[in-house]
């Protein structure tokens, strides 16, 4: 795979002197047998006691030399598949956090787990199984054979046929196998989404009493995993017995034929012994070879499935000008000009369609509409989430699609509709917003955010720990923690995406007197589904169906725009003079 190149010249010296002891460990099992035969038919046969002894003492120092060599491989070889995993892992996450939503929309999020965790071990295991047993087996089937050989041509007819039919086996089994252990990762990946899903959920779960229908459903998956792994092995388990057969049978061959020999006197017994070991030697190096073809096949789906993330392009492009030619025409001032937007590029059906409004500095710009009106993927554009299919977005006077996204995000704090928070302290959380901020800047806001009271009544204050996703706060509470984070940043655009919701309407007057003062010189976007949470800011945008139904102040749209009546009445329960 294309991406593995990078780690060539990494990893390509450790790699290479692995090999090295490898290969000295292999030529010390190869000399063993031809160093045996010797003994046999020279020390044995005429029992000289002397001549056994002195090559028996080689064999133990070429044993010696073997042990040495192999637990050096055995270091080498694990020190670079660890780190190599390590990089791995590390450049595949750094490739994902680079992607674009839209890219990253591409792959189902437990799949992406999956390739982070299940395809880099195995690609891990088969390159520590490289360096340890997998070129070692290919070098003691070609060296046995080259000694085969060598011992005694005659025998060596049978090798001529056993290791052609071995060698088919391998190839139907690589081309055999690739496809079922491609099914088992995809299955694998249905595994981790289910239970991601359930994880995510489980309040939901447990509150409409679905155990049965989550167990139903992960046994489903679980099943179809299971079977796709037996489908698997069943077909691979074919190859290692007929391998061992084929072989075990030219063992018999050489046995039958070699005592025939010695039996007519043209062979000795220890040429038979050695020839035998030599075959073993053959037949273990051949299963092996056919355990590294299985491995090597599993290693292949999951190089492919990384590569394919690896090779995802990110269409968000950029040309970014040096600080000096950059011209602000006014700080934290936004611009959408006809902006059109789908989630699925040009083909999809639109979301947004024809918005055109300016947010001016010091200036609370409400957003407003009915559930599915494009509040949301409006507010997206501005970080450069997504871009636009159409139009242009301008920040500070330049098109975003000019700007370095990482700069654009400099200038912005959002806090999301879904709140986010992060296992850890309180305190680690809202530092999330300006890693540095002091304690001071902290405490001001969450003061701002009306959190500050309800961190201090618990007993470690800002050293309270959050359980994963602040399970262990309210929705309110969660909420108020995501605006501190935001504005401790003091940011130049402050966009809050109906972060209020769960919070009580006098908790949310105190904040919107807060954010009053925080937000005079910046730019504040605040999109809401409750009328009163935007009542009183600067502009209302009322958004239906993806399109700009009215702009203006609440007194300008309670005249004139109908979409703001009908939300008016629905909600503050009062007809429109």
């Amino acid at each position: 795979m294309r991406f593995l190149t990078q780690y060539m010249g990494k990893y390509l010296k450790p790699f290479v002197i692995a090999i090295i002891f490898l290969m000295v460990e292999a030529l010390c099992d190869l000399m063993q047998p031809t160093i045996m035969s010797k003994i046999v038919d020279v020390g044995v046969a005429h029992k000289d006691m002397h001549y056994v002894l002195q090559n028996g003492g080689v064999m133990l120092l070429i044993t010696a030399v073997g042990a040495v060599s192999a637990s050096t491989r055995n270091i080498l070889s694990s020190n670079v598949s660890q780190r190599f995993g390590s990089d791995l892992r590390s450049d595949l996450f750094r490739k994902i956090q680079g992607l674009s939503f839209k890219s990253i929309d591409r792959f189902d999020r437990a799949s992406l787990v999956t390739r982070l965790t299940n395809d880099v071990t195995l690609i891990q295991m088969f390159v520590n199984g490289l360096m340890r047993i997998f070129v070692k087996a290919p070098l003691l089937a070609i060296g046995g054979l080259f000694m085969a050989i060598r011992l005694d041509p005659s025998l060596s007819v049978v090798l001529g046929v056993v290791v052609p039919i071995v060698a088919i086996f391998i190839i139907i089994n690589m081309k055999v196998g690739f496809p079922f252990f491609m099914r088992v990762q995809r299955a694998l990946d249905k595994v981790n989404g289910v239970m991601r899903e359930y994880l995510s959920g489980v309040r939901v779960v447990k509150a409409f009493n679905r155990f049965d229908y989550e167990v139903d459903k992960f046994n489903t998956a679980n099943e179809e995993y299971k079977n796709k792994s037996i489908a698997a092995t069943r077909v691979m388990s074919v190859f290692s017995p007929a391998i061992m057969i084929t072989v075990n049978l030219g063992i018999i061959a050489v046995l039958w034929l070699g005592g025939h020999w010695v039996d007519t006197g043209k062979m000795q017994v220890g040429h038979i012994i050695a020839f035998i070991n030599y075959m073993t030697q053959i037949l273990f190096s051949l299963m092996t070879v056919s355990m590294v073809f299985n491995m090597f096949v599993r290693a292949r789906a999951s190089a492919g499935r990384i590569n394919e993330v690896f090779l995802e392009q990110n269409d968000m492009t950029w040309k970014e000008e040096q600080a000096e030619n950059r011209q602000i025409v006014q700080k934290g001032r936004i611009d959408f000009e006809n902006v059109s937007f789908a989630y699925n590029g040009a083909s999809g059906e639109p979301v947004l369609k024809n918005i055109s409004f300016s947010c001016l500095p010091g200036q609370t710009v409400g957003i407003i509409g009915s559930t599915g009106s494009g509040k949301s993927s409006l507010v997206n554009l501005i970080p450069r989430f997504y871009d636009t299919s159409a139009g242009t977005i301008k920040i500070d006077g330049e098109n975003i699609k000019d700007m370095d996204p990482r700069r654009i995000r400099e200038k912005i704090s959002i806090v999301p509709q879904k709140t986010t928070l992060f296992s850890g302290t309180v305190l680690e959380n809202i530092r999330w917003g300006k890693e540095m901020a002091g304690m001071d800047e902290v405490e001001r806001a969450a003061r701002m955010a009306q959190a500050h009271d309800f961190i201090s009544e618990t007993p470690e204050g800002y050293n309270t720990r959050l359980g994963q996703g602040g399970v262990n706060f309210s929705g309110g509470q969660k909420q108020r923690v995501s605006i501190a984070r935001a504005l401790v940043r003091k940011p130049e655009i402050l966009i809050l995406d109906d972060s209020t919701s769960a919070v009580d309407m006098a908790t949310e007057a105190r904040i919107k007197a807060s954010l009053k003062k925080y937000a005079s010189g910046l730019t504040c976007l605040l999109i809401a589904q409750r009328i009163t949470s935007i009542i009183d800011a600067d502009v209302i945008i009322v958004l239906d169906d993806g399109e700009i139904a009215g702009i203006g102040s609440h007194e300008e749209l309670i005249r004139n725009c109908k979409v703001y009546q009908e939300i008016y009445q629905s909600q503050i329960g009062k007809e429109v003079l």
